[in-house]
């Protein structure tokens, strides 16, 4: 991965955690990794679990950033996320998986949109 597109991942995910912390979620990892996979973002939503994929795109030439959630990665996801409960010792009352789509403009603010319950 190029390092223009590994900042504006970082970018991404940084505006997406903000985002979601403004609307009062919790965030308990970022970028947590293991042999696996890496999931992008680990919060509380009150009394469950969220596991978010972050997408950032500077434009819509590729269809919408969630579109890039592909059926592999919705696996993949699931099965970091029953490694995840596993490792921290987490009992949840429920889970969640959420996407976040973050557009960056070539000027101004970018935009997000958090997709509750995506798959």
């Amino acid at each position: 991965m190029t390092t223009q597109r590994q900042a504006v991942g970082a970018y991404g995910e940084k505006v997406a955690a903000r985002h979601l912390q403004e609307q009062g979620l919790v965030v308990l990892d970022r970028n947590w990794r293991c042999p696996d996979g890496e999931v992008d973002l680990v919060l509380r939503d009150g009394d469950d679990i969220v596991f978010c994929e972050v997408k950032t795109r500077r434009g819509g030439g590729f269809g919408t950033p969630a579109a890039a959630v592909t059926y592999r990665k919705v696996r993949k996801l699931r099965q970091l996320a029953v490694r995840w409960l596993a490792e921290a010792g987490v009992r949840p009352h429920e889970i969640r998986f959420d996407v976040v789509e973050v557009l960056v403009p070539p000027r101004g603010a970018g935009s997000v949109t958090h997709i509750r319950a995506a798959f």
